[in-house]
């Protein structure tokens, strides 16, 4: 999904837009791919979840801190950096069930510059997050034809004390069985957390979790 500012380019939705073409977009975490950035894990595959994730974390905050398509102005990094993460738990990666949705209109989903997002529902991802069911919705941009690609934007009860008060957001690549792992170790905050002039979608109020989510990245 994509990442832009005022629109140009295409890349993922959850980062935000920036003003000028060519930002390198943080891509998927699990599968470690950096746009124009290489990333080379520091543990192999079969290491524990642990610190493959805690590799992955490090490889990201060395992105920011010297990719020319970090998000972070360059006098705002070591207030930023390294960023701040609960602690990894894996009991906060689940496997949920997408209910597609049945040919929904686009819809607008309000951003953090005041522009508005067209959007499509993709469907409902139903889990359990310790014993308790949740669900969140699954969006696509309406422009999105492939449709590869799950954006989940949520808030939780952390949002404005120990996380972003808009919310975070998880990536998912789409599965031809409808089964998902939602891992929220990997709940990340947008761009415009860390630089107002990019444009970020907010999650809307079907996807406020009632619950404190304290996994995935948090304010320093």
């Amino acid at each position: 999904m994509t990442d832009r500012r005022s629109g140009q380019g295409s890349r993922r939705v959850g980062l935000g837009r920036p003003a000028a073409p060519g930002l390198a977009s943080w891509v998927l975490l699990t599968t470690c791919t950096l746009a124009a950035v290489g990333c080379q894990p520091s543990v192999p595959p079969e290491a524990p979840y642990a610190d493959r994730l805690a590799s992955l974390r490090q490889a990201k905050d060395e992105f920011f801190r010297t990719g020319a398509d970090s998000p972070i102005p360059s006098d705002k990094r070591t207030e930023f950096l390294p960023l701040g993460y609960f602690a990894i738990e894996e009991h906060y990666k689940v496997p949920a069930q997408l209910t597609p949705s049945e040919r929904e209109p686009s819809m607008e989903m309000p951003t953090s510059t005041g522009q508005r997002r067209q959007m499509r529902r993709a469907g409902t991802l139903k889990f359990s997050l310790k014993g308790q069911p949740l669900a969140l919705t699954a969006f696509v941009e309406a422009s999105d034809t492939a449709f590869t690609r799950l954006f989940v934007p949520f808030g939780d009860l952390t949002n404005g004390t120990e996380t972003y008060p808009p919310g975070r957001y998880l990536d998912l690549t789409r599965t031809p069985t409808g089964i998902y792992e939602v891992d929220f170790n990997l709940a990340y905050h947008p761009y415009c957390y860390y630089n107002p002039t990019y444009d970020c979608p907010y999650p809307p109020a079907e996807n406020r979790l009632q619950v404190p989510v304290r996994a995935g990245e948090k304010r320093k």
